[in-house]
């Protein structure tokens, strides 16, 4: 388990206030000048040899692709986007983050503008975060007032400014280059890939898009030093994540945890355990809606981090543990989640356009029992005609809890049916 000193998020659960001055006793904006004048490629340097990953669900190496910005000015603006739309279900690390460490964000995007060569930021926050918008321009100003943000940032010699964008509440907005269409005033649709936004992000300029977490945290690393972050978890997996853990647990919570601990010593320790007990788990959900869930057997060993879940065909995606008992109709609960998709696939690609609707309606039926158990097999060969189909993951995501749960659960779809057939007999008879 993760030591309290090596916790970077101090006000989690905002017992303290989150303004600038209390955020200066935890040590936030601290020599933040010196930092920035260690220059791009030596802050760029420090987080990839951290390991850090990209805490939004790729858990790709954050600091390599801050590398891919231009290495010599261009002539146009160099934006860092934040995505701070998060809207994956299950998901509400990045919210607590926003309201009670604002400016551990601040701070970072700062940082990472100076790694990047980056003038400008913006930080993109769901429709529905609203307090969590308000917390955060009340921050940034105080930033500004006090000279860390805008002309000569923290006395650096660099001038970075940060705006804050309130988007409609779109899901899929949180895919990068769809979010950078909202941001330029357009329909959140994802763009075509090449070019990508290193080359052309927004407004046709050089730009990288961050998830919070991955942001939030680099402040702390720069402080304490590569090899204290990547000392914490395993190896391709390291440093601390934020778990979000729901469901069927006693003490549903966020908590700070290092990456790669046992899921069932991160529900059992810190979420109060699964209601009725451990043998009472049916399935989980490991890393919010989009990622096949896994059964009772793999969560007693399994451990949490992208490659151990990844051999188990899932994935950490973003860290929102979804813990379901045996009293869960888990036919219902991916039909709920298919619902999900269809209702947010933005139209672009016809596969996800008219697949996801397909995979509603056909999953609908499973959960009644009416249909037939050759069923199962077109509802999985449709899954995978919708995933790697399109332009972006949304597709992938609406295939993925189906598929885990045809992997894992297909007999409960087949005792389903068979039950179905069974009452229809004795009703006809």
């Amino acid at each position: 388990m993760l030591d309290s000193k090596d916790r970077i998020f101090d006000n989690l659960y905002g017992f303290e206030p989150w303004n600038l001055d209390n955020a200066k006793l935890r040590g936030d904006w601290d020599n933040t000048k010196d930092i920035l004048l260690k220059g791009r490629e030596k802050i760029t340097e420090e987080v990839i040899s951290s390991g850090l990953r990209g805490r939004g669900g790729a858990g790709f190496s954050t600091g390599v692709k801050w590398t891919f910005m231009p290495k010599e000015p261009t002539g146009k603006t160099h934006y860092l986007v934040v995505n701070a739309d998060e809207s994956e279900p299950g998901t509400c690390k990045d919210r607590e983050i926003l309201r009670n460490e604002p400016h551990k964000l601040l701070e970072g995007c700062v940082i990472a503008c100076a790694a990047m060569g980056a003038q400008v930021c913006y930080i993109y926050i769901r429709g529905e975060f609203i307090n969590e918008r308000y917390i955060l321009e009340s921050a940034l100003k105080e930033a500004y007032d006090d000279g860390l943000v805008g002309k000569n940032a923290c006395g650096s010699g660099l001038d970075i400014e940060i705006f804050i964008h309130h988007g409609a509440g779109a899901y899929i907005c949180g895919e990068e280059t769809a979010l950078l269409e909202s941001l330029e005033g357009k329909k959140g649709m994802p763009r075509l890939k090449p070019p990508f936004p290193a080359a052309a992000g927004l407004y046709g300029c050089p730009t990288t898009v961050n998830n919070v977490e991955s942001i939030a945290v680099v402040p702390t690393i720069l402080r304490r030093g590569s090899s204290w972050f990547s000392g914490i978890g395993r190896e391709n997996n390291t440093g601390t994540k934020i778990f979000c853990i729901s469901g069927h647990v006693n003490t549903p919570c966020n908590i700070e945890e290092e990456m790669g601990i046992p899921l069932k010593d991160l529900i059992e320790k810190h979420a109060g355990g699964v209601i009725g007990g451990w043998d009472n788990l049916l399935a989980v959900i490991p890393g919010g809606s989009s990622v096949p869930m896994i059964p009772k057997e793999i969560c007693d060993e399994v451990l949490m981090d992208f490659d151990s879940l990844q051999a188990v065909k899932s994935g950490l995606g973003t860290a929102a543990v979804i813990v379901m008992d045996k009293s869960t109709d888990l036919i219902k609960a991916i039909s709920r989640i298919s619902y999900f998709y269809k209702h947010e696939s933005c139209g672009q690609c016809t596969p996800c356009r008219e697949g996801t609707g397909w995979l509603w309606e056909m999953m609908e039926k499973m959960a009644r029992g009416e249909a037939k158990k050759e069923d199962i097999d077109t509802l999985l060969s449709l899954t995978k005609r919708i995933e790697g189909h399109t332009i972006c993951a949304l597709g992938d995501a609406a295939a993925w809890p189906i598929q885990g749960l045809i992997r894992h659960f297909r007999h409960h779809i087949e005792d389903r049916i068979d039950q179905y057939q069974k009452e229809s007999n004795q009703n006809y008879g």
